[in-house]
């Protein structure tokens, strides 16, 4: 078995075990490392990894949109805020405009640091509960 093999199946079983605030915290990363190629494939002239790449960022936001819970008021103002940066990648696909990206990854970067922190403060609060 090859190291690329062992890495995916390893992949997988994160995945696989993986509770629901972890996917998302996944998912954010992915985001943030597509868009990241995204700019780097602009700026290597490789229109077609900068494309993927963005096509990628714009399935994960999709993905958040369709798992919001409406019944709550963030959940509207998540959604606003996730379809707006929908747009944005949009546009910087259509024109390989790297400021449309470096926006959408700031907007991503602090939704996931506000996420692991929510996250480890959870875990704190159950760690002490216990």
């Amino acid at each position: 078995m090859n190291v690329a093999n062992m890495a995916n199946q390893y992949k997988n079983q994160q995945v696989m075990t993986a509770s629901p605030a972890d996917l998302t915290l996944m998912l954010y990363n992915g985001a943030l490392r597509f868009v990241a190629e995204s700019i780097q494939g602009i700026d290597n002239n490789d229109i077609q990894k900068a494309h993927n790449a963005n096509i990628r960022a714009q399935e994960i936001i999709r993905e958040f949109r369709e798992t919001l819970d409406m019944q709550y008021e963030i959940s509207k103002s998540l959604d606003q805020l996730y379809e707006y940066m929908e747009f944005r990648l949009l546009q910087a696909n259509a024109q390989k405009d790297k400021t449309q990206l470096e926006e959408v990854k700031n907007m991503l970067q602090e939704l996931r640091d506000t996420w692991h922190q929510a996250m480890k403060l959870t875990r704190g609060q159950r760690a002490a509960g216990n």
